[in-house]
Formats: C-alpha cells, sequence, structure tokens
C-alpha cells in the first residue's frame, strides 16, 4: 500500500481522502494542519489516524510514502518546497504554483532529491476521458477544429481568500488548469498562442476569464469561466464530421458522441473522480519514476506560464 499525509483541512480533502480509499493500493496515514484542533477534527471525521498541528511532524513521519497537498494556492510553492526538502515525493493541488519560475524549481528541486513530484489533475485521468481521447483518435468526428469550455461557479463566498488576487484567487488561477490540460490531453497538442479578457475589479481577482486559444495548427479552443452566475458547465469538441458533448468534465462519468450516423451515448460509473488519479500516482511511485509520463513537468510549467502572462497583462491594463 502507498501511504499518504494530507497537508490541509480545505474543503476538498474529504473528496481527496475517498479517492485514495477508492484506489487500489492508496491508503492515509495522517493529517495536518496548522492548528492542531482543525487536524484532529478532520482526522476524526474522515477516520484518519494521525493528526498533526505542523506540517514539519508530518513530513518526518517514516510511515508515509507521498504528501498531498491542498493548501491556499499561494501556500502550494512553499509547502511543497517544504516537503521535498524534508525528502518526501510530493502530489501537490492546481494551480501548480502562481509563477513559471516556482514551478521550475520545485521539479528542479525533486530531481536533484530523486523524489516524485506531479501537479494534482483527476480531469485526464478519468475512463471518460480516456474514451473520448480514443473515440478522437479513431476518427469518430473526423479532425477536431474546435474545443469550447464552460465553467460556472456561482458559489464561492465561503473561499474567503478568493478575491485576493495575491493569495492566488481568480477563476483563472482556481480552474484553468482543468480545460487547459484537458485540451492538451485529449488533442496531443500544445497551445501556440493564446489572447484573453478578464472582469478584474482593481485591487482584487477577477470574476470572470474568457481565452482564445490555438492548439497545434488547425485547433481553436474557447474557455470561458465565471463565478457571476450559474450555468450547465462542460466542454464540447467539434470536429468536421461530429461532436463529443462531455458536461461536467473535470468530475464526469458520462459523454456524448454525435455523429451524422445518430447519437452514441458513453457512461462509465465509478465510486470516486480521484481514484484514478491515486491509481496513476501510485504507479508511478512503484515504478520509481520521478515525474509523471502524462502530466509531465513540462505541461504543468507550460500552463502556470500561460496563466501568470495573462494575470501580468490583466494587471497591466488596468
Amino acid at each position: 500500500m502507498i501511504s499518504y499525509g494530507i497537508v490541509s483541512t480545505a474543503s476538498i480533502v474529504p473528496r481527496f481522502v475517498a479517492g485514495i480509499r477508492a484506489s487500489k493500493e492508496g491508503d492515509v496515514a495522517a493529517i495536518a494542519s496548522r492548528e492542531l484542533a482543525k487536524a484532529q477534527k478532520v482526522a476524526t471525521k474522515l477516520q484518519i489516524k494521525k493528526a498533526y498541528g505542523s506540517y514539519e511532524e508530518l513530513f518526518s513521519d517514516e510511515e508515509i510514502d507521498i504528501i498531498y497537498i491542498a493548501t491556499y494556492n499561494k501556500g502550494h510553492y512553499e509547502t511543497a518546497k517544504q516537503a521535498l526538502e524534508a525528502g518526501k515525493p510530493v502530489l501537490l493541488e492546481k494551480p501548480f504554483t502562481l509563477s513559471a519560475n516556482e514551478a521550475s524549481e520545485l521539479f528542479e528541486l525533486a530531481a536533484k532529491k530523486g523524489l516524485f513530484l506531479m501537479e494534482a489533475q483527476k480531469a485526464v485521468f478519468l475512463p471518460i476521458t480516456l474514451a473520448v481521447k480514443k473515440a478522437i483518435e479513431a476518427g469518430k468526428i473526423g479532425e477536431v477544429k474546435l474545443m469550447r469550455s464552460l465553467t460556472s461557479y456561482p458559489n464561492i463566498d465561503h473561499v474567503k481568500w478568493f478575491p485576493s488576487l495575491e493569495a492566488g484567487g481568480g477563476t483563472l488561477h482556481g480552474s484553468g488548469s482543468y480545460p487547459l490540460h484537458y485540451m492538451h490531453y485529449i488533442t496531443g497538442e500544445n497551445y501556440q498562442a493564446v489572447t484573453g479578457n478578464a472582469i478584474m475589479p482593481k485591487g482584487r481577482s477577477d470574476k470572470q476569464s474568457d481565452l482564445s486559444l490555438k492548439f497545434g495548427t488547425a485547433i481553436l479552443a474557447n474557455i470561458f469561466i465565471t463565478t457571476e452566475f450559474g450555468t450547465d458547465n462542460g466542454m464540447t469538441i467539434y470536429g468536421s464530421q461530429g461532436r463529443i458533448e462531455i458536461p461536467n468534465f473535470w468530475k464526469t462519468q458520462v459523454a456524448t458522441i454525435f455523429t451524422k450516423e445518430g447519437r452514441e451515448d458513453l457512461q462509465i460509473p465509478f465510486t470516486s473522480e480521484f481514484a484514478y488519479e491515486v491509481d496513476h500516482v501510485n504507479e508511478c511511485l512503484k515504478k520509481g519514476l520521478l515525474t509523471s509520463p502524462i502530466m509531465t513537468p513540462e505541461l504543468t510549467i507550460e500552463t502556470v506560464t500561460l496563466v501568470e502572462n495573462q494575470y501580468r497583462k490583466w494587471l497591466q491594463a488596468q
């Protein structure tokens, strides 16, 4: 079994713990918070045997094989660096870091220490995602011409630091990596160009963001993220001979392929959307890999760079 140590008591933690337990070889060994009472409360609720009141204690626990970090966005870099320096492999929640320099530094440190490091990204490991990728590769919708993603989070008020750009708040920081990684994975193409707009009041993070991209030489894409209203979330892949609709693509069990021959419904049930990501990490650790062959350092750094550059442009335009 691969034993996980959890950093943070954030709202994502119970779902990720469920994913570890639904995986083939994962186990939860301990959880840490900067306040022991918080860690103990969540440990009791989630039936985690050990709780720590400092990250240092967690990182020194010899029973732990890998650290999962889900702190607030700005805290990702420092916490991951601390874990790596303590000799622990790391699975770091998205967004990986807030700057490309930080991302590169972490991967360089992990390589120097001989430790595994990956950005957490459940979307690309879902069974439906693999089915969509195979359908595209089989030419079911012809050549991909356009990808459109729409994501809304109208109830974001519970994330107290979300309005702070310095803390890593904002729609593009919070959710941009989902569609960016997904589009790259299903097409096998890197983005070649990007322009974007945002609704970003002076002194706070973006409430809405909209990106127009080009992948490879012949695929256009649009990514829209909002906290201003609620709507149906999903991604549509348009090809020369049909389309694929993927509702809630980052956690879905279903997708639909539309062609001139008719409609094909895909459905692959699961217990936890995080389990497949955990299975992948566990396999990487068992093989002694330092990086993921799917969520590569290059993909993570490329995405962090894109997001960082967009925020720089939007701030300069204010």
